[in-house]
């Protein structure tokens, strides 16, 4: 048979699993089993065509599917941030990594403005504020707005707040992004204006010592937020071969899986901020013990933990590979 021909007779099945893949774990098996088959054919008589290479990466999914049906369901939630989100972090990386960028580059642009123009850190942090943060300055306490109140209701009312934002940023993504993007760029230089706010006053130190306690794992999860909005909004405007309907429904699932790691994070930021940081008279070196760890979760989990599990995701599938092409050969010669 020639290789149009095979094309011609299985072209409408292999479509439709691959932009229709089945969910159910028994169509999954009959599906890689179809394949296999199809893969035996395709390098028995085309070995270096494109089809053989299409069947063969096409078998790979329905193994790697059947692979993960296979196991219970113990420990699933620990599956999804071990393996899941951290490849749909990979996937969306450049997305993610120009979030944290954007959200860099305008905290100095706040910083910048309000160095150069005292009125600009009025309009974003509003007189009373202000007035409030040099007060407490005069009074040897230029921290003090995280040491007043009860830890657990400001702990609540903190968390609380910053998961709203963290949603309405996730949730801007349908309207195109631009709410999304309005929320990172706002919130960067409101960071960027109450930084000057305190290297002002020759506060720096203390700014990056005692804010930062919370604010590693805080701002980290605002461009994480914003990202996860993109991440909707790319799949709604970009949606590739398949219809704009399916990929905005991959989006809001790819979307919803970044922006379910802000919860732990704000949960983590929020607790910091409510019980750690009114401690400002705290040595340095022990602030560095929740300033670092911090640090090192946001960088390994978010840029070099999706790296590596996506290493080893490939590896894993080209072994799979070499495991389909004995499974071929055997139904070549059956």
């Amino acid at each position: 048979m020639r290789e149009a021909q095979f094309i011609k007779i299985n072209r409408e099945r292999w479509v439709q699993i691959q932009q229709q893949p089945s969910e159910n774990a028994d169509e999954t098996a009959e599906e890689f089993t179809q394949l296999v088959e199809d893969l035996g054919y395709s390098k028995t008589f085309y070995p270096t065509s494109r089809t053989t290479d299409f069947l063969n990466k096409e078998a790979s999914k329905r193994y790697l599917r059947i692979y993960e049906n296979s196991k219970t369901n113990k420990g699933k939630l620990w599956r999804i941030f071990k393996e899941r989100i951290p490849l749909t972090l990979y996937k969306h990386r450049w997305v993610v990594y120009g979030c944290f960028v954007a959200f860099i580059l305008f905290v100095v642009i706040g910083a910048y403005s309000a160095k150069n123009d005292p009125q600009f850190i009025e309009d974003i942090l509003g007189k009373s504020y202000i007035q409030m943060t040099e007060d407490n300055i005069k009074k040897g306490n230029p921290f003090g707005v995280y040491n007043t109140g009860n830890p657990l209701i400001m702990f609540l009312g903190i968390f609380s707040n910053n998961i709203m934002v963290a949603l309405r940023l996730f949730a801007g993504g349908i309207l195109l992004g631009y709410p999304t993007i309005q929320g990172l760029v706002f919130n960067s230089i409101m960071v960027g204006a109450f930084y000057e706010l305190f290297a002002q006053n020759n506060l720096t130190e203390g700014f990056m010592l005692t804010v930062m306690i919370h604010g590693t794992v805080e701002l980290s999860s605002i461009a994480l937020a914003a990202a996860s909005g993109l991440v909707l909004a790319k799949s709604w405007l970009f949606p590739g071969t398949g219809t704009r309907l399916k990929a905005l429904k991959e989006g809001a699932k790819d979307g919803l899986l970044i922006a379910l790691t802000n919860f732990p994070m704000l949960l983590l930021a929020g607790f910091f901020e409510g019980f750690i940081t009114r401690y400002e008279h705290m040595h340095a070196a022990l602030k560095l013990l929740f300033i670092i760890p911090s640090l090192i979760i946001v960088v390994g989990y978010f840029i070099i933990y999706p790296l590596r599990v996506n290493a080893h995701l490939r590896k894993r599938n080209n072994n799979t590979t070499t495991m389909q092409h004995v499974a071929s050969k055997e139904v070549i010669h059956a």
